[in-house]
């Protein structure tokens, strides 16, 4: 078989060059900038690596930052399931400005949200001052990271589902309900399926960026060292006290986990396609 008969007709110069200038880029902004990195974390050799890798402040800021990723990207999935069934689904007064609303995260400085979430939740603000006589504390600690995380997260989810939703023929829900389904049946065997795919894309997504955030969640973290610090600030740290071995290992751990919990989400993506045919 001839190579031009499984190549796709395109409008770009040729295959080569096209190839070669991708290659190329992803080189010099993605693979070249972490293989730096791997490769002065190698340099520490592997004593020396998990030495500054495994220390008592760096496993329990790993899982501060991993559990309040998770945490809020699932919390992002359900809502912002809900959030684009209405916005694509419905028409109402205000719609468009919601719609532009979800885009904020994307466009607002981290730091400006961070300290926008602070004033918020703090025990003095207008949404902790509610909270406190509860005693529900949000700001300054682990759950003011995961409402950080789920701020900067939500867009992922829903600009991923939207289109999707818009595609899903309303004839499949109106034959469940003519055969008897209760809306929960419907919703879990028609509606669902077919948009899992998408969700599962959408939670991808919003982890990658939660796993890496840092100036929406130092605002209102607190960031008490081992209970309400994220691994991107204590990089910060070591890097404040030109400790930069230490920077480098922590780093290259968390370059790890991150590829670690991306990769599981992307084969269970792969397996939800496969299994529903998508």
């Amino acid at each position: 078989m001839k190579a031009s008969a499984w190549r796709e007709p395109s409008v770009l110069p040729g295959f080569a060059p096209s190839l070669t200038a991708t290659l190329l880029w992803l080189g010099l902004l993605i693979i070249a900038p972490l293989a730096a990195m791997v490769a002065t974390a190698a340099g520490l050799g592997w004593g020396g690596f998990w030495t500054l890798a495994l220390r008592p402040r760096v496993l329990a800021d790993l899982s501060v930052s991993v559990s309040s990723a998770i945490a809020a990207s699932l919390i992002d999935a359900v809502f912002g399931l809900i959030i684009a069934w209405v916005l694509t689904r419905y028409r109402f007064p205000g719609r468009q400005l919601i719609d532009a609303l979800i885009d904020l995260p994307f466009a607002l400085p981290t730091a400006v949200a961070g300290i926008a979430l602070a004033a918020l939740y703090a025990p003095q603000g207008p949404i902790g001052a509610v909270l406190a006589p509860f005693g529900i504390t949000i700001a300054y600690t682990r759950a003011g990271i995961v409402v950080a995380l789920m701020f900067v997260g939500l867009p992922f989810i829903v600009r991923t589902l939207e289109p999707v939703i818009a595609e899903l023929e309303i004839e499949q829900e109106e034959a469940a309900e003519v055969l008897g389904a209760s809306a929960t049946t419907s919703f879990f065997t028609v509606l669902l399926p077919p948009l899992l795919p998408a969700l599962l894309t959408g939670f991808a997504l919003a982890l990658a960026r939660a796993l890496g955030e840092y100036g929406s969640v130092i605002f209102i973290a607190g960031n008490k060292p081992m209970v309400s610090e994220i691994l991107p600030l204590l990089i910060v740290t070591e890097l404040e006290q030109f400790n930069i071995p230490g920077a480098v290992a922590i780093a290259t751990l968390m370059l790890a986990a991150s590829f670690l919990l991306l990769i599981g989400v992307n084969l269970l993506q792969a397996w939800v396609r496969k299994r529903h045919g998508a």
